[in-house]
């Protein structure tokens, strides 16, 4: 072939060989229905040969028009061109840009048939321009009209997220719609783009060239199909294999051929079970089992635990209690730890299981979550799932050799470990502390805070008063040290003794006077005076000594009544005898005066006789 110029844009036009011209001839001639093919047909051969073989040839690609989608072969493939022969005077070319796909691939080969669009052809200068891509555009409309007539399907690929929804490559860009491109709304659009899928024509308008498919519609249709077939199998207790479609907080749905069964949450595993993603992702296949299927409504539960056996079934028989187990701890209470034994049983540590000694605020202070525990079985009961740990019984009870160790009457040294407005903890052994009241503290001294006269971590001694075993208290007395200074006040102060004394206290019903340190004696209002007293703070007031006798003694309940009316009267009484002594002592003293006075005349009246 002859090449003749080119043309960038619109292909080169070569001169076909007069070889080429005749077979490309002889084949419309008799593919070809025309007037010259009639007469020609009847003809002699030798009134043929005189007419024009270049009518002829004409005649022959007359009926050829131009924007008429032909049928060509590949004859030729340059760097740049595509040479097609569609049986025209010349072989066009067209770009072979039109013949790579997106990575640059080319997908022609020579002998190859390709549909092909005459755009136009030049007959004076030989020229035809051809397109590819245009035959193939024209095709798709025909496809999709042939179609959407026919309520067929369609192939295409996403090729990219528009607004709204997603563009598709059919040959030709046609548009989804976001609520038709599945049966739930797509969240994440992009993750599509690439793939191929069947669609349906929704509706099409070759005019403004817009085209919108469905794949919902198939979707339903196929879904429908399904439904119906596994609705014929479906029954309670039959175990079916279905995939995960859709998770939620309280469980999973699974797609069992048309129609979707809830697996909740606590139905997914003997176990605890966080979040159901835990255990399955959209996608999965999983067997499960139907509990309940409501045919009417078409509800249906599923079950996959239930394929297993209930680990609590034998759980009595495999963990007796005192048996030690090992287990993770899975959860944190404020009241407890709990302790997964094996999957499906777990069981509680509560924070008075936790420590012989210790007061265990919260369990974290002690576990975590995920820690590997050791503990023994404190009681079990399987038919309310229900098991009872502790892990202080690894260790021996400090509460029951303590009593041993520290018999009441033993006198003991400590820091005192804490203070509270009831009083003062020392500390004895590893975690054991003892209480030492606020009344233990002095016999005598009245304290309202045991601040007063103790610091924490001050070293104190201490008797031991007592020991609670079953409610693991330790009691301690610091004033136990000491005698009681009660048992010997009524020898010290004897009923009808008199003191005196400093007011500690005035009130209503009378005075509280001071003994001595820690001592103290009632003057009821009674008591003050002869006369009739009202109120007391109207004769006295806290400091003032007064003086009184002791009229009753109590040291059981620590008691000593006094009286002030009682002193006075007895110390009148001893003024009057003091004065009646003194009187008689006048009387003779003055007898005796005289008497000598009488004795003295006498002898001197007796001298002058």
């Amino acid at each position: 072939m002859l090449s003749h110029g080119s043309n960038p844009d619109k292909g080169v036009v070569s001169y076909m060989t007069t070889k080429d011209t005749n077979e490309t001839f002889d084949n419309q001639y008799h593919e070809t229905e025309s007037p010259i093919a009639d007469r020609a047909a009847g003809m002699d051969p030798e009134d043929m040969e005189e007419m024009s073989f270049e009518a002829l040839y004409e005649q022959s690609f007359g009926n050829i028009q131009e924007g008429e989608v032909v049928r060509g072969r590949v004859v030729q493939i340059s760097d740049d061109y595509v040479m097609v022969d569609i049986g025209y005077k010349s072989e066009g070319e067209i770009p072979i840009a039109e013949f790579r796909d997106e990575e640059g691939n080319l997908m022609v080969g020579i002998g190859d048939e390709v549909d092909v669009l005459l755009e136009y052809h030049d007959d004076d200068e030989g020229t035809i321009f051809l397109s590819k891509e245009k035959a193939e555009k024209i095709k798709v409309w025909d496809d999709i009209s042939r179609i959407y007539n026919e309520d067929g399907v369609i192939e295409g690929r996403v090729v990219s997220r528009v607004k709204g929804g997603l563009a598709v490559d059919i040959g030709i860009q046609a548009f989804v719609p976001g609520s038709q491109v599945d049966l739930r709304p797509v969240r994440n659009l992009d993750s599509l783009i690439g793939q191929t899928f069947e669609f349906k024509i929704l509706k099409y308008n070759k005019k403004r060239r817009n085209v919108v498919l469905s794949r919902r519609v198939i979707l339903e249709k196929e879904r429908e199909e399904q439904k119906a077939k596994t609705l014929a199998v479906l029954e309670e207790g039959k175990v079916m294999e279905g995939v995960v479609k859709n998770i939620t907080d309280y469980g999973v749905f699974v797609d069992l051929g048309g129609i979707d069964g809830l697996l909740h949450i606590t139905d997914m595993s003997w176990g605890r079970v966080g979040h159901p993603s835990e255990m399955c992702q959209i996608g999965d296949t999983i067997k499960v089992k139907v509990l309940h299927f409501d045919r009417e409504n078409e509800r249906v539960s599923l079950g996959l635990k239930q394929l297993q056996p209930d680990p609590w079934t034998n759980a009595a028989e495999k963990y007796p209690v005192g048996t030690k187990v090992i287990g993770k701890v899975v959860s944190l209470t404020d009241y407890g730890a709990f302790v997964e034994i094996e999957e499906g049983i777990e069981g509680l540590i509560h924070v008075s299981e936790m420590s012989w000694t210790r007061k265990v605020r919260h369990p974290s202070k002690i576990l975590s979550v995920g820690d590997e525990v050791e503990a023994v079985i404190l009681s079990i009961d399987p038919d309310r799932k229900r098991i009872s740990l502790g892990i202080k019984q690894l260790e021996p009870n400090p509460w029951d050799v303590i009593a041993d160790k520290y018999p009441v009457g033993t006198v003991i040294s400590g820091k005192i470990k804490n203070i509270t407005d009831f009083g003062i903890f020392i500390g004895i052994d590893e975690g054991i502390d003892g209480l030492v009241h606020i009344s233990d503290i002095s016999w005598t001294k009245r304290i309202r805070h045991p601040s007063e006269v103790y610091k924490k971590g001050q070293e104190v001694q201490a008797i031991v008063l007592n020991i609670d075993k079953e409610n693991e208290r330790f009691s301690l007395g610091i004033k136990q040290l000491q005698p009681d200074p009660w048992e010997s006040v009524p020898q010290r102060y004897p009923v009808g003794s008199v003191i005196t004394g400093p007011v500690t206290n005035v009130t209503d019903f009378g005075l509280f006077v001071e003994l001595e340190e820690g001592i103290e004696g009632l003057v009821h209002v009674s008591e003050i005076s002869k006369d009739k007293v009202k109120s007391p703070n109207d004769e006295y007031k806290v400091g003032d000594r007064v003086t009184a006798k002791v009229i009753n003694i109590s040291p059981k309940e620590r008691k000593i009544g006094l009286s002030i009316k009682k002193a006075e009267e007895q110390e009148d009484r001893s003024d009057y005898r003091d004065y009646m002594n003194n009187a008689r002592a006048a009387t003779s003293n003055l007898g005796e005066l005289l008497k000598g006075e009488l004795a003295a005349l006498q002898n001197a009246e007796n001298s002058d006789d």
